[in-house]
């Protein structure tokens, strides 16, 4: 965990007044996916993706001094009001991995309630928000305790680092707009720690976009994406992914800054084919998308081929559908999903979301 290492983050328990910390993290779509790790967390291409503004993670943190004198991490977890056991345990290992980052964990008995504007566990990257929302609790109470972090880009760096070690694509979700991580030839600041913001070069028509996410199922998948990722290592179109993913990057960068949304369109959607196509060809195969994410997807098509409206989707390591356009178009947009898609929905639901501003500290 290298240069975060602190040891000397360490509380006086007299010092350690009971407080609490919050923070509001969002959900991120890839555009071009991040699928196949190595060492710890490192991503084998880079990625991009849009940062979400109405699915996000809300997390709060109240800690005080711990009054027995174990060295675990101690903790108790709510998610949506409820005790969660197995998120607790998830969220306790977590924590034991980072006490080399912020000894003081171990001197703090920890309460932490989360909850998500959008299904867990449904496609739509519900470990990126919380993860995030994690991370950066994490560093306000280390910005409380010990008065660092107070240059906003090296919290949102630490944040961004930490985030990766507990969800690969969790990184990318503390910047607004749109976030790149992964070395690559196209970004000289871009890095396999941590992500970096991609807002400045952003070409107008890609600042306000779009996303309706369909939902065609609410339950939770059949294979994480922790497990699909492991997968990749014996997947023999590996290697090929990677080169595409390195070639679809660069040419996105472009279509981003000169505001080509026919062409970052078709990179989107090839992405979230190939990503699908990989999951098909892992040992053993296994199938996210259902019959209802399928007709949509052929029913975009057909929308967009007969009214040149540059409607295009992208999946996440899902079944639900995110519809990706300009603003510009979204009364006509939405006529449409009302009209012909809300119908193969489960239970006609879907998430009016958007390119968002990024993580917001609550409270």
């Amino acid at each position: 965990m290298s240069e975060y290492k602190n040891p000397n983050l360490i509380v006086q328990s007299n010092q350690t007044k009971s407080d609490s910390v919050s923070w509001r993290s969002p959900s991120n779509i890839a555009i071009v996916k991040y699928w196949g790790k190595h060492g710890v967390q490192l991503p084998l291409n880079p990625s991009i993706s849009f940062t979400l503004q109405a699915a996000h993670t809300n997390m709060v943190i109240d800690y005080s001094a711990k009054k027995e004198t174990n060295h675990n991490v101690s903790l108790d977890f709510f998610f949506e009001k409820q005790q969660n056991e197995a998120f607790k345990t998830k969220i306790q290992q977590f924590l034991e991995s980072l006490v080399d980052i912020f000894p003081f964990l171990r001197q703090l008995q920890l309460t932490i309630h989360s909850n998500n504007s959008f299904p867990h566990s449904a496609g739509i990257a519900s470990s990126a928000s919380a993860m995030s929302a994690l991370a950066l609790c994490l560093c306000e109470m280390e910005r409380q305790l010990f008065s660092n972090l107070k240059e906003e880009t090296i919290f949102l760096q630490k944040a961004s680092y930490i985030s990766r070690l507990g969800s690969g694509s969790a990184c990318r979700s503390v910047y607004p707009k749109m976030a790149v991580w992964g070395k690559n030839t196209s970004m000289e600041n871009a890095s396999d720690l941590y992500a970096v913001p991609f807002n400045t070069e952003l070409h107008d028509v890609f600042k306000n976009y779009q996303d309706t996410i369909l939902l065609v199922s609410r339950d939770e998948k059949e294979v994480s994406s922790r497990a699909g990722h492991g997968l990749m290592e014996g997947n023999i179109f590996a290697n090929s992914r990677y080169g595409q993913a390195r070639q679809n990057f660069r040419m996105v960068i472009e279509a981003l800054k000169t505001g080509d949304v026919a062409l970052f369109g078709q990179i989107a959607e090839q992405e979230a084919l190939t990503l699908h196509a990989l999951m098909m060809t892992s040992n053993p195969p296994y199938i996210l998308m259902k019959p209802n994410s399928l007709l949509l997807i052929e029913k975009v098509r057909a929308y967009r081929q007969e009214t040149k409206i540059p409607l295009y989707f992208t999946l996440d390591a899902g079944p639900n559908l995110h519809l990706l356009y300009p603003e510009s178009n979204k009364v006509a947009v939405m006529r449409f999903i009302q009209s012909e898609l809300v119908a193969h929905c489960e239970d006609g639901q879907i998430i009016e979301d958007r390119v968002g501003e990024g993580a917001v500290k609550m409270g």
